[in-house]
C-alpha cells in the first residue's frame, strides 16, 4: 500500500512538472547598475522604464523563448566603487549581464567583468575603443560610440565646408571628467588628418557656471562649436551663447539633448540647434504604439506616461532590444542554460538589425562589437527634430587606427 501511495504521488509530482513548463522556467536576468541619485538622473529613469516596459511586453509573449526577462536595477550614484559593488552583488544573484550607463563606471568595472567572462553592455557610453573584439571580448558598446559620434559630427562639417576644412575653426566644449575627455583622441587625430584649427574649452563640473568659457569662445570665433554637455549644461550654454552673441546653428551637441532641454532652453531660443542622434526619436514607432496599447492605457507602464516622448526613452528600447535579440539569438542557438558564451555567440550573430526602424542596422561580429557606428545629424527648426542626414558613418579608417593603439595599450597594460 505504501509503495503504491509513493508511486501515485510521484506520478501526480511528474504530471505537475509536465503542465506547467513556462511557470518553472529560469529567468533571464538583466543587471542595471545605474546613476539614480546623482550626476544622470535626467537619463536613468527612462532608460529604466523603457528596459522594464519593453520586458513587460516581452514576458506577455512568453519571454524570450520560454523564459521570462527579469530586469534589475540597483543604483550606483555614478560612483565608480559603488559600480563595482554593484556588479559584485548583483554577480553573486546570478546576473551575467550589466550595463553601467557611465563612461567613468563602466571604465572601472570593465576590467573585473572582462576577468570573469561575464558580459558588459555599453551602448553609447564607455570606452571607444572597446568595439575591438579581439581584446574586449566581453563588452559589447552596440551602436556608435563617442568616437564614431565625433567622427561622424567631423564629417558633417566637411560636407558644410565645401569638402575643405583648412581655414575651418572648431570649439569643442566639455565637461572637465571621462565623459567629456573621451572622444579628443578622435578630435584630435581628424584635426591632424583634416587640418581644421581646434581649440578645447574643458568647464569644470558641475558646469553650472560658463561665463568664462564662453567669452573665450566668442573671442576664438569659431566657425562651428560641438558641445558635450548634458542637462542642464545645455541650457547653460544656450543662455551663454546668446549673451556672447554665438549663432545657435553654429552648435552641434552630443545625442544627450532631450525635449526636457529643448523646453528648457526656450523652442524658438533652440532653432537651428543640431544634435548627433543614436536612436530615431518620436512615438510614431510601432513597439512605442503597442506599449501604449497594452500598458499605458491599462495603467500597467512602469513610469511616467509622458516619457514615452522623450528621445531617452526610445534609447532605452533601442539598447535592450538589441541585447534581448541577441539573447534570443542565443537560447535559439545553443539552448539552455545560458552561459556568458553562449550570449556572447548570440550577441556576435547580430545581422542587419535595426530595432524595427529605431536605430540604424547593426551587424556585431567577433571582431567589432559595436556594429557600424552610424548616427545621424538632427536640426531643431522651432517646433521639432529635422533630419538633416540619413544614418551614416565616417572616418572608420581612422577610428579603427586609434581603436587598434589604444585597445592594444589596454591589452599589454597590467591587470
Amino acid at each position: 500500500m505504501r509503495l503504491r501511495l509513493i508511486s501515485a504521488l510521484a506520478a501526480v509530482a511528474g504530471m505537475a512538472l509536465a503542465g506547467a513548463p513556462a511557470a518553472q522556467a529560469q529567468p533571464v536576468k538583466f543587471g542595471l547598475c545605474y546613476d539614480l541619485s546623482k550626476a544622470y538622473t535626467f537619463v536613468t529613469p527612462q532608460i529604466v522604464q523603457a528596459a522594464k516596459d519593453y520586458a513587460d511586453i516581452v514576458n506577455a509573449k512568453g519571454g524570450i523563448e520560454g523564459h521570462p526577462v527579469e530586469i534589475v536595477v540597483q543604483d550606483h550614484g555614478n560612483e565608480p566603487q559603488r559600480g563595482i559593488e554593484c556588479y559584485e552583488k548583483l554577480k553573486r544573484e546570478g546576473v551575467m549581464m550589466f550595463d553601467m550607463l557611465s563612461t567613468p563606471v563602466s571604465r572601472a568595472v570593465l576590467p573585473r567583468v572582462m576577468a570573469d567572462g561575464n558580459i558588459l553592455l555599453q551602448s553609447f557610453v564607455g570606452r571607444g575603443d572597446a568595439i575591438d573584439g579581439d581584446v574586449f571580448k566581453w563588452v559589447f558598446p552596440i551602436g556608435p560610440t563617442y568616437w564614431g559620434q565625433m567622427a561622424n559630427d567631423i564629417q558633417y562639417i566637411k560636407t558644410k565646408s565645401n569638402n575643405n576644412m583648412k581655414d575651418v575653426k572648431i570649439a569643442f566644449i566639455y565637461p572637465d571628467y571621462p565623459f567629456g575627455q573621451e572622444p579628443i583622441p578622435i578630435l584630435k587625430t581628424l584635426a591632424g588628418k583634416e587640418g581644421f584649427d581646434l581649440q578645447l574649452f574643458p568647464n569644470p563640473l558641475p558646469g553650472n557656471d560658463q561665463a568664462a568659457i564662453w567669452t573665450q569662445i566668442r573671442r576664438y570665433n569659431p566657425d562651428w562649436v560641438i558641445s558635450w554637455n548634458l542637462s542642464n549644461m545645455h541650457v547653460v550654454a544656450a543662455r551663454e551663447m546668446k549673451r556672447n552673441g554665438v549663432a545657435m546653428d553654429k552648435l552641434i551637441t552630443v545625442n544627450w539633448l532631450n525635449e526636457v532641454d529643448i523646453n528648457n532652453i526656450g523652442a524658438e531660443n533652440a532653432k537651428g540647434l543640431k544634435r548627433g542622434t543614436n536612436v530615431a526619436g518620436g512615438q510614431n514607432h510601432p513597439l512605442i504604439a503597442q506599449i501604449v496599447k497594452e500598458l499605458y492605457d491599462k495603467n500597467k507602464g512602469s513610469g511616467d506616461r509622458k516619457n514615452l516622448a522623450d528621445v531617452y526613452y526610445n534609447t532605452g528600447l533601442a539598447m535592450y532590444s538589441s541585447l534581448f535579440e541577441g539573447v534570443r539569438n542565443a537560447i535559439k542557438k545553443d539552448g539552455w542554460p545560458l552561459t556568458p558564451q553562449k550570449i556572447k555567440d548570440g550577441l556576435e550573430s547580430l545581422r542587419n538589425y535595426d530595432a524595427n526602424g529605431l536605430i540604424a542596422p547593426v551587424t556585431v561580429t567577433a571582431k567589432d562589437h559595436g556594429g557600424g557606428g552610424k548616427t545621424r545629424i538632427e536640426m531643431w527648426d522651432g517646433a521639432k527634430w529635422v533630419p538633416q542626414t540619413d544614418w551614416f558613418s565616417a572616418y572608420n579608417d581612422v577610428v579603427m587606427d586609434v581603436v587598434k593603439q589604444q585597445s592594444a595599450e589596454f591589452a599589454k597594460a597590467p591587470k
